[in-house]
């Protein structure tokens, strides 16, 4: 009978796998916190988010920052970009409640606000995971974020309800979380984990063997 301390065994792999997680968060937040660097951050994370759920993995600091540093300048014009947009959606809902509009086009107004919100938010949720995938350029890159997460509906709402769950459940309930003190030890790292094989999974689609196509040429319409 194998020992559950095998090096193969279910619970080491568990456990490595977990410790692996909590240095990758650990590192995450550090490289986080000069705030202008969180496009490469995020881009990193889901990088090695999803090498660690193929287990292909060698070293979890060095696939990081590798990744880190060669979609610096990429992911940091991605993250400016997802940043306007918000920005933009954040005015445009201040001026919908500012201004004395009539009810039919104030509720008008903020349903397009809301349904744009969606949709930002859903590219958002893909664009930085694509980048760490396929070598294309910002514009290309948010594009084809906008036909996957649209083509994909289904798993990019799954995406979302396990983005956005332990939020509320952090928001709402704070001792579930220990205080936010789980998202300084493993949140980050496993909520990119997590979605890291829908990821993976849509990528798959779009990725011919032995080389790395667009999502052109791979025919999202």
């Amino acid at each position: 009978m194998r020992s559950i301390f095998d090096a193969n065994s279910p619970l080491l792999r568990f456990l490595t796998r977990v410790a692996d997680l909590m240095i990758l968060n650990m590192v995450f937040v550090a490289t986080s916190v000069p705030v202008v660097t969180l496009g490469a951050s995020l881009t990193a994370l889901n990088y090695t988010a999803m090498k660690i759920g193929t287990d292909e993995c060698e070293s979890v600091t060095g696939d990081y920052f590798r990744s880190f540093r060669a979609n610096f300048r990429q992911a940091t014009l991605l993250g400016l970009a997802v940043a306007f947009l918000a920005l933009v959606l954040g005015a445009w809902y201040v001026a919908v409640e500012v201004l004395e509009l009539s009810a039919v086009a104030q509720f008008l107004l903020q349903a397009i606000c809301y349904l744009a919100a969606f949709r930002v938010v859903l590219v958002a949720l893909y664009a930085f995971p694509y980048l760490a995938k396929f070598d294309d350029s910002v514009r290309d890159v948010l594009n084809n974020s906008r036909r996957m997460s649209a083509r994909h509906l289904g798993t990019s709402l799954t995406v979302l309800v396990v983005t956005a769950l332990p939020v509320v459940i952090t928001v709402f309930y704070p001792a579930a979380t220990v205080y936010g003190l789980l998202w300084f030890l493993i949140g980050f790292a496993g909520t990119a984990f997590v979605n890291g094989y829908a990821f993976t999974s849509i990528f798959g689609k779009y990725i011919a063997p032995q080389a790395t196509v667009s999502v052109e040429s791979a025919g999202v319409n």
